[in-house]
């Protein structure tokens, strides 16, 4: 498929798509004869990881990061489990503070509720 197709499909512009090519998140991107970008369906696999990486804020630096070892191959399974270990890790820290803070928020709302002269 040509950018714009997987543009649609992934979700992200091409002019995203193009900077995380330059910055080396999408790497080895083909090219057809007239050397437009061609992509395939591990593209969209591809891309679909790195947005969610991106959607549970790991860090665009991390997730190049990430894609330079993914290109360097199996050698590197160790190194890129331990980035996510370490992700999973701030994001279980993150979703447990987003818990007391809603907890919080619906005593607010509570407080409100028993309390509306209304």
């Amino acid at each position: 498929m040509n950018i714009s197709e997987f543009a649609t499909r992934s979700g992200v512009s091409a002019d995203t798509l193009r900077y995380y090519e330059k910055i080396g998140v999408l790497r080895q991107t083909a090219r057809n004869a007239s050397g437009h970008r061609v992509f395939d369906s591990r593209d969209l696999d591809w891309i679909a990881f790195v947005l969610r990486l991106k959607a549970t804020a790991m860090p665009l630096a991390d997730i190049r990061r990430y894609a330079e070892l993914r290109a360097q191959g199996e050698s590197t399974f160790g190194e890129r489990r331990q980035m996510l270990e370490t992700h999973v890790r701030y994001l279980e820290e993150r979703i447990a503070r987003d818990r007391d803070h809603l907890r919080n928020l619906h005593a607010k709302i509570a407080f409100y509720a028993q309390n509306d002269p209304a």
